[in-house]
Parts: C-alpha cells; structure tokens; sequence
C-alpha cells in the first residue's frame, strides 16, 4: 500500500538542532504506530520507515534514501543538517542520473544529472516482517528510470534506467552514498588493493596499493566494482559495501576543501563510497535495452 501524499498544512516540521545523533532522529520521535508516513522538513517531502528492524528515510526529491539505521547500532548514512532550497541535498544516497559530474556538452547544466533535482514517483511499498520494500519512478523525455529499495538488516539498492530515443543515448550513472563514520582519518577502505583508476584531484592515472586512508581529500575513480570493507575502529565497525552492481568504485572526500552549507567539523563524519558505471566506464545504451546499478551494504 502506498501511503497518501501530506498535506503541507498538517506537516510535521523539525529543526536539524532538534535532532540527536542524526538530523532526522527527531522526527522519529513523533510517530504515530505507522510503518510508512510523509512528513515535511526543511521544504521536503519524505517518508519515513518505522520498522522492527531499522528506521530510514526517503526524500521524494531525488528518491533519495537519507537515513538508515538498523536497531541498536549507529545510522549508515551521513546528511547534512542543512539543505539549500532549489539544491540537491547532500548526504544520504543521492541517485546521479543520467550523467555523473559535468555535463559533457552542456556547461549549464546541474552536475551529476536531472535526477537527484526532480521528484520521483511512488510506486509500490511493500512491508513484511524482515524488511520493507519500495519502487520509485522517474520519467524524464524518453527515459524512465526505476529505483528498487530494499531495506532490513541490510540495505539494498538497484538503478534501472531505460530509453525509448530511436537512436542509441550516452548514460553514466552513480549511486552517491555517504558512509556516516567516527572521523575521516581514522578509518580505512579494503578491498581495492591493485585496483588502477583516475585520481581527480591529481589529474592522474592511480594504482590503490593495500588500504586507502584519506590524509587531506579523495576523488579517485576506480575500474573495479568491489566487495569493500570499511573499517572503523572507534565505532568498532565493519561496512561491508557491495559495489559489484557497477564498473566502478568511486571513492571521494573534499579533505579541507570547504562545501556549501557543510561545516568542517560535519564533513569529518562522512566518507563516500560509490557504485557507479562513469567517465571512460559510461554506457551507450541502445533502444529498449535497460541498465542496472546495484549497491549493497551489510553490517561485517
């Protein structure tokens, strides 16, 4: 059952200094016994899951998963406590559709694509005693694209973009997660040793070589999906990150670059890891034919 659209009059509104551990931990506060309801928060629409299992929250802008938090340990997923109205939100699992940073041709045109702008389509929801499922849809021209949740001691999304154009359509895509961690510079990703990619920053060809730590900012693309670890040790954790769903692990943090709205001591608390299928990896996808991207997390 999908539940009905709220009415922005009865909207529940909390500010992000209200919210303990997480920007939205407030709003879970103020539930009232059901699995799915919409809320309003800082000018979006989400739907927030209550389950046995876990708490999570999707914005309809982007379908975008922000919060994911199975029961009794710490969330997933970094956000940023303030959202740019008109913007994408920064956190979460934004969905970067149908192209992945620039614009190759269009200098005007938003970075990382139409999708993480535009509000998707409900679908179906489908809720058991393990986990919660959903659909979201996005039309845009001649494209559809669908995105497949599901969510319960794991999480797991999957991308499926299809077009009707008559002739063959360029597409990159990512799923963009931001990993909530202890701090940036205590932690460690394995998984991509030997695996050779781009280092953007550097503007450079790269080669991982045993665990990659970030010392003062990351954007390197590599050509290996990969079953990744991500290691944190304060927290006592262990993500393992599925990216295989893609051609690409992206792995990125702007180090002491500063980001809008986002304070340094925020940014501390995330590093992105990304399935993504970009840059020399991009697809040309033909009439009727359709493209998947999956990634997938579980506690280690």
């Amino acid at each position: 059952m999908i539940p009905a659209k709220p009415r922005r009059s009865s909207a529940v509104t909390v500010q992000p200094s209200d919210a303990a551990g997480h920007p939205l931990a407030a709003l879970f506060l103020q539930g009232d016994g059901s699995t799915l309801r919409w809320v309003m928060q800082q000018g979006r629409e989400l739907l927030l899951i209550e389950h046995p299992a876990f708490q999570a929250a999707f914005s309809r802008q982007g379908a975008q998963l922000l919060h994911f938090q199975p029961r009794g340990q710490r969330p997933w997923l970094w956000c940023a406590s303030r959202w740019p109205q008109g913007a994408a939100i920064r956190g979460g699992v934004p969905v970067c559709w149908p192209w992945y940073g620039r614009h190759p041709g269009e200098s005007g045109w938003p970075s990382h694509g139409w999708a993480r702008l535009m509000d998707w389509e409900l679908l179906d929801s489908r809720v058991d005693e393990q986990s919660v499922h959903l659909r979201w849809q996005l039309e845009l021209c001649d494209w559809q694209v669908i995105l497949e949740a599901e969510l319960g001691a794991h999480m797991k999304l999957r991308l499926r973009t299809r077009h009707q154009d008559s002739e063959p359509c360029q597409l990159s895509h990512a799923l963009h997660a931001y990993w909530r961690i202890s701090d940036v510079v205590r932690v460690a990703l394995l998984g991509l040793d030997g695996a050779s990619g781009q280092d953007l920053l550097k503007r450079e060809g790269c080669v991982q070589q045993g665990a990659l730590r970030i010392e003062d900012g990351c954007h390197r693309i590599f050509q290996r999906g990969a079953q990744l670890q991500l290691q944190d040790l304060s927290w006592q954790r262990r993500l393992l990150i599925d990216t295989r769903g893609g051609a690409n692990s992206v792995v990125w943090h702007p180090g002491s670059r500063p980001l809008t709205d986002v304070s340094w001591s925020e940014a501390l608390g995330f590093l992105s890891v990304q399935a993504a299928s970009c840059a020399a990896d991009s697809l040309s996808l033909k009439p009727g034919e359709e493209a998947v991207l999956a990634l997938k997390a579980r506690l280690g």
